[in-house]
This record gives C-alpha cells, structure tokens and sequence, in this order.
C-alpha cells in the first residue's frame, strides 16, 4: 500500500496549529483518513462506501449493531 504524499487537514479540525484533526488524502481510488496525533497510522477506503457512510452519519440513520 502507498501512502499519500499530501493530506488535508479536516475544516472541522479548529484551524489551529493543534494536532487534534482528522486529514485526509486521496489517490485515484482510494480515500486515506487518518489522526493528526497518529500519522502513521491510517485507514484506506474506496469513494463510494466513504460517501456512503457520511450520508448516513449526516442523515442520523447510521445502525448500531446489537450485542
């Protein structure tokens, strides 16, 4: 897996020179999001489940499983 050279820290992330952010970067196929705090380490996602899970995040039906 390649990193990506360049990441974009996150507008909801307070604008400061603080390390308390989510950054993102992207690649062809592939969405990379990681911890400002945690550089090296980071999940990879394709676009579509990554717009798939905001949607609902944004729309609060996001399912919790049962235990």
């Amino acid at each position: 897996m390649t990193t990506p050279e360049s990441w974009q820290k996150s507008s909801f992330s307070g604008g400061g020179d603080g390390d308390a952010c989510i950054e993102l970067a992207s690649t062809p196929d592939t969405i990379h999001l990681r911890e400002s705090d945690i550089p090296a380490t980071h999940i990879t996602t394709a676009h579509t489940p990554l717009a798939a899970l905001l949607h609902h995040i944004k729309a609060g039906t996001l399912i919790t499983p049962q235990t």
